[in-house]
């Protein structure tokens, strides 16, 4: 929506379950071509909890220089990360970092949702319009929530470590949940905190998938349109919850399939 407020022409790129929900290349080399003004990446990825590899972001990095437009990797999730990985940015690469936006926050690392608080690192000449566009859009941010983000940063970071093994064990839970569901595969993200398990199997619609599981289980998910076309097939759930509220919802899809 924000790029056609700005007056752009939104050209989505399908991520495949076939490719660990990474671009597909072939598919995004039909979209990007001299017009292409910018490329938005997320990895990891909400709500695929894909992370998209090296090799595909360099690709991605060359066309971008080949093509000379700009980047917008959305990195919040980048400390979300399973099995001691990493997630690498297209910003790290040569020629990369003068024309790439970062976009990070404090929501998810720091369990700061609620906070609204987030940041960019950019090239030094943009600092000025993005001002005014903040100023513009969202006032200020309120002083409370600056002073929670310095402690948060400036403080011990083990916390994280601790939420992730915790998450770990929530992401493993729920996945062998999902696959032992009737219709359903859940493969196992490597970043972020959802799921997005194929439903393709039940014979229903993401859309219709959601509903059952809303009004008849009362398990709240979100249909994979809800993120673009291409997410038909595919339901979202988010596991930042407890392993118990997880196993419930797990047994209770399960009834209703």
């Amino acid at each position: 929506a924000m790029i056609q407020v700005a007056g752009g022409i939104p050209m989505p790129v399908p991520l495949s379950e076939e490719n660990n929900f990474s671009f597909d290349l072939k598919a995004f080399d039909t979209r990007v071509n001299d017009r292409t003004r910018l490329i938005v990446l997320n990895s990891p990825a909400n709500p695929t909890g894909g992370v998209i590899p090296q090799a595909d972001l360099e690709y991605i990095a060359a066309a971008a220089q080949k093509h000379n437009c700009w980047m917008i990797s959305d990195e919040v999730y980048s400390r979300l990360v399973y099995d001691n990985n990493r997630a690498p940015s297209i910003a790290a690469l040569p020629g990369m970092v003068e024309r790439t936006v970062i976009i990070d926050g404090f929501s998810k690392t720091y369990a700061m949702t609620g906070w609204r608080l987030g940041y960019g690192v950019f090239p030094e000449f943009l600092v000025e319009p993005i001002t005014r566009l903040m100023t513009n859009s969202v006032s200020c941010t309120s002083v409370f929530s600056q002073m929670a983000a310095i402690a948060a940063l400036e403080g011990p970071q083990d916390s994280v470590g601790v939420m992730m093994e915790e998450f770990t064990k929530r992401r493993d839970l729920v996945v062998a949940g999902l696959n032992s569901l009737p219709g359903v595969t859940c493969p196992t993200p490597n970043g972020a905190f959802y799921v997005f398990p194929n439903i393709t199997g039940t014979g229903m619609s993401s859309s219709e998938f959601a509903r059952k599981a809303m009004y008849e289980a009362g398990v709240a998910l979100l249909a994979g349109t809800a993120f673009g076309k291409f997410g038909d097939g595919y339901v979202r759930i988010s596991f930042a919850n407890s392993q118990a509220n997880l196993t419930e919802a797990i047994e209770r899809l399960r009834n209703i399939l």
